[in-house]
């Protein structure tokens, strides 16, 4: 019966967490809270190894040719510190505006010289951070999403990117 019930909950991308069951949605946003890349996961997984697939999933249209995927700076709070992210980032020469945590740093500062630069952040693009927690809030909008109706993963991501969908109509021009 435990067992059964533990798949079930594998399989709808449900997790154990503070609250209960639940399940978290990794976003990648452009500056006007527009989705660009969705992510689900149960509720318990940890943010840091899904940066680099949410990065992956990152394709803009551009007039002519092939699809950007790779942006100019990508910010992110201290959960996205690591040195596997920071180094995807360096290796595909994208900005990092993540700060380092304070863990992070006590370990970095207790190697002494050998621990390496202390990291650096600009911190007028990491204000813009907030974006995110913004497109979250007008995901949130829709209540079947805010509540997690859905019983499947497939139809609870099959709601995000229609909400995703609607929050880029709604920012086209509007047709004379």
């Amino acid at each position: 019966m435990r067992r059964r019930h533990r798949a079930r909950l594998r399989a709808a991308e449900l997790g154990r967490s503070r609250g209960g069951l639940t399940s978290k949605v990794h976003l990648a946003v452009e500056r006007r809270c527009r989705p660009l890349a969705i992510i689900l996961t149960p509720g318990q997984a940890a943010d840091r190894p899904r940066f680099i697939p949410v990065l992956e999933k990152v394709k803009v249209r551009v007039p002519v040719g092939r699809p950007r995927t790779r942006p100019d700076a990508v910010a992110g709070d201290k959960a996205y510190s690591s040195r596997a992210n920071r180094a995807h980032l360096r290796r595909h020469k994208i900005k990092a505006v993540i700060p380092e945590k304070a863990d992070q740093a006590a370990n970095r500062k207790k190697k002494g010289r050998s621990g390496g630069r202390p990291v650096s952040h600009d911190t007028t693009l990491y204000k813009d951070r907030n974006t995110v927690e913004r497109a979250i809030n007008k995901f949130k909008e829709w209540r079947g999403l805010a509540t997690r109706y859905d019983k499947t993963p497939e139809s609870y991501a099959a709601g995000l990117h229609l909400r995703g969908s609607v929050l880029w109509l709604r920012s086209l021009p509007a047709l004379p």
